[in-house]
């Protein structure tokens, strides 16, 4: 009599494990690229630091490029968006969304962040690779402020209001990326407001 298999993880406990590795195999990546360079590391080293197998990596991350570079994708930020006051204007919701989507991270979490800025800004393939994460990043806050505002994501007005609000992301991004002290959280909220009050000068 052959003993039963043991049966497989629950779908939470598998998706916990998934999430595990894929964050142990990126923490591995940067505390490499930080000790040698991004471009003298290799993923046979990620996968050794990260104790699993290249095809491993290859499956959480199928470019090297992606170890650092997301899809642009933030369902954090989704989420947190579509869960703010319909009473709100569509920039005060963006407010609100960033605020609960990364107030309450932890310090190696936001340090974590900001290497993974920094790595963008400074390695020429990187930054390459980032111009798609740019555009879906665009995209997506398009489709939520038109989805809240009843308009179509090509809008002209909805269109002006993304580039604006995406303006004020990217300047604070380069700034983060070059300055670890600064409190980008603080520093993006205060950019939005003074889009909210019109640009005053």
């Amino acid at each position: 009599m052959t003993a039963s298999p043991e049966p497989n993880p629950a779908p939470g406990l598998r998706a916990k494990k998934k999430a595990r590795t894929r964050s142990a195999i990126q923490r591995q990546a940067l505390r490499l690229f930080a000790a040698q360079g991004y471009e003298a590391t290799t993923v046979e080293q990620i996968a050794e630091a990260a104790e699993v197998s290249p095809s491993t990596v290859f499956r959480y991350f199928p470019t090297k490029e992606e170890l650092v570079v997301s899809d642009g994708y933030a369902p954090e930020v989704v989420e947190a968006f579509r869960a703010q006051p319909a009473e709100l204007t569509p920039l005060q919701a963006v407010r609100g969304a960033i605020g609960s989507a990364f107030g309450g991270l932890s310090g190696d979490e936001v340090a974590r962040r900001r290497q993974l800025q920094e790595l963008v800004l400074t390695v020429p393939e990187l930054w390459a690779a980032s111009l798609g994460n740019i555009k879906q990043t665009q995209r997506m806050l398009a489709g939520l402020v038109a989805e809240r505002a009843g308009r179509d994501p090509a809008d002209a007005a909805v269109r002006s209001f993304t580039g604006a609000v995406f303006g004020v992301l990217l300047e604070v991004w380069l700034r983060w990326a070059e300055d670890p002290d600064l409190d980008a959280l603080e520093a993006l909220d205060r950019g939005l407001a003074h889009l909210e009050a019109g640009l005053p000068l």
